[in-house]
């Protein structure tokens, strides 16, 4: 049991759910939720982290990244906790665990609306391949620079904007706003993970959006994350609800600036590996923060 926690990564977790509980209360705000929804959106989204994490275990293994060069976390076969084999099968399985909990998903939200259905499997189908082909396969595009765009997409858009609709069965401009800042702070923790193995990747001939952009502007880019999220979440709340306790996300966020600019000068593995910890903490609380002070004017 220790060996498939350790492999299954519960530290990302949180951020997994930080999109579903943003869309979920952005709908209670507007009285159009559904327990149901809710539990299974984060059963399913839960489903698809540990997908993407143990896929990401194998193909690291598979392709010999996973060294003692690597500066992060060992993981569950670099550690010889599991085999190859083991975590092929695990993967399989989550996989078809996930494809259940968002077919029932689909069926509490959307009833016989044909067309939302296969809107929605598209979706769910393209969600289980970026998990697994992040650095799965031959041509893994997590290793070509792609692995932001992908965790903008499912941590942000896909993610608020999706609960959302499962709730809602609406789509809306302030919503799309938050599901991009949720987004950006998501790629955020992607990218000092990405200057943590900064070394080791370029090395290895993995190229990160990260390496490609070398260690100064991947930096930059990281500070440029942080603030436009922030700066999204301030303008959402200042236009719709300006007197509500969603200011209170202020706080957290002030916390994540600091942690920032720790990201900005820091180059030990050690010191980028706890930011990302206190960075992936952080925009939790802000998503959580957020979503219950919006509860008091929307």
């Amino acid at each position: 049991m220790k060996s498939w926690l350790h492999a299954a990564r519960l530290r990302t977790l949180p951020l997994a759910s930080a999109s579903i509980i943003l869309g979920s209360a952005l709908a209670y705000a507007q009285q159009q939720f559904f327990w149901t929804v809710l539990v299974l959106a984060l059963v399913t989204a839960l489903l698809l982290q540990i997908l993407s994490n143990l896929a990401n275990d194998y193909g690291d293994a598979e392709k010999g990244l996973d060294d003692d060069t690597r500066l992060g976390p060992q993981r569950a076969i670099q550690a010889g906790l599991l085999s190859r084999q083991q975590m092929l099968r695990a993967i399989i399985s989550v996989a078809g665990l996930s494809i259940v909990a968002g077919l029932a998903l689909l069926s509490v939200s959307l009833g016989n609306n044909v067309t939302a259905w296969l809107g929605f499997i598209g979706l769910g189908g393209l969600s289980i391949i970026a998990a697994i082909a992040y650095t799965m396969g031959s041509k893994p595009y997590g290793y070509r620079g792609f692995g932001d765009i992908s965790v903008f997409i499912f941590f942000g858009l896909l993610g608020v904007l999706g609960s959302y609709y499962l709730h809602t069965h609406q789509f809306d401009q302030r919503v799309l706003m938050l599901a991009a800042a949720n987004g950006l702070l998501a790629t955020a923790v992607l990218n000092i993970n990405n200057l943590r193995d900064f070394k080791p990747d370029q090395q290895a001939g993995k190229h990160t959006l990260a390496v490609r952009l070398g260690e100064y502007r991947a930096r930059c880019y990281h500070l440029a994350l942080v603030y436009f999220a922030l700066v999204l979440f301030a303008l959402v709340t200042w236009l719709q609800a300006p007197l509500s306790l969603a200011w209170l996300f202020i706080l957290p966020a002030l916390a994540l600036i600091k942690v920032s600019h720790a990201v900005f000068v820091g180059y030990q593995a050690q010191d980028l590996d706890q930011q990302l910890q206190a960075t992936a903490k952080l925009s939790f609380i802000i998503a959580l923060v957020f979503s219950a002070g919006i509860q008091i004017s929307w």
